[in-house]
């Protein structure tokens, strides 16, 4: 006589439960990134108004000096590239990255200026002022007033930062919850409809 009921399948319910668990731990994780991402955001905005920083050489200082004002003297031009950028006006085209020895020691990037044509600027260095912007796992001087006759780039803005940990929160939450629904309704259909007769009735 077939039982009222099966049971449960106890491997694939802990493989399951154990899915969903780590699914709501990355979204809580997300969401305390969302958090801490906001935080760093503001705290670079208000760096903006901070008085000028002597220009990092080391990754603590960097991160500390981000966004703020600040100035080296290149020494020494060790080389000119161009990249994508945005003129403070708002139109596309490219920024020229010098790379420079420093004065001071060591070495660093500062972006020059904007142009709407690639062709590389003629500079020999000297001292240049500007806002600490992140680039890469480093930070480049972005110039202002811009040099070699170039136009100003547009400012680093810490808004311009992504902070999508919440909509990944939100999109682990969902798998979390689409995976019980369907393993609920995988435990319904494997009971089949003798199972889920009411025992009094016996249908």
């Amino acid at each position: 006589m077939p039982s009222a009921r099966r049971r449960v399948p106890l491997l694939p319910t802990i493989v399951v439960a154990a899915a969903v668990a780590l699914m709501l731990v990355l979204g809580v994780w997300q969401l305390r990134r969302a958090e801490w991402k906001g935080d760093m955001i503001a705290r670079y905005a208000d760096a903006e108004t901070l008085p000028p920083v002597a220009w990092p050489d080391d990754g603590a200082a960097r991160e500390a000096a981000l966004y703020r004002p600040s100035s080296f003297t290149c020494a020494v031009v060790l080389g000119m590239r161009e990249t994508a950028g945005r003129s403070a006006k708002g139109q596309s085209g490219w920024a020229h990255v010098a790379k420079c020895r420093l004065a001071e020691g060591g070495e660093a990037e500062v972006a020059l200026g904007w142009s709407a044509a690639p062709t590389p600027p003629v500079w020999d260095g000297g001292r240049v002022t500007g806002t600490v912007a992140p680039a890469g796992e480093g930070a480049r001087l972005v110039a202002d007033p811009p040099q070699a006759g170039l136009e100003v780039l547009a400012r680093p803005d810490p808004k311009a930062l992504p902070n999508n940990h919440l909509s990944y929160a939100g999109q682990w939450f969902f798998f979390a919850i689409t995976a019980a629904v369907i393993y609920a309704m995988a435990l319904r259909r494997r009971a089949g409809p003798t199972d889920l007769a009411s025992p009094a009735t016996g249908r």
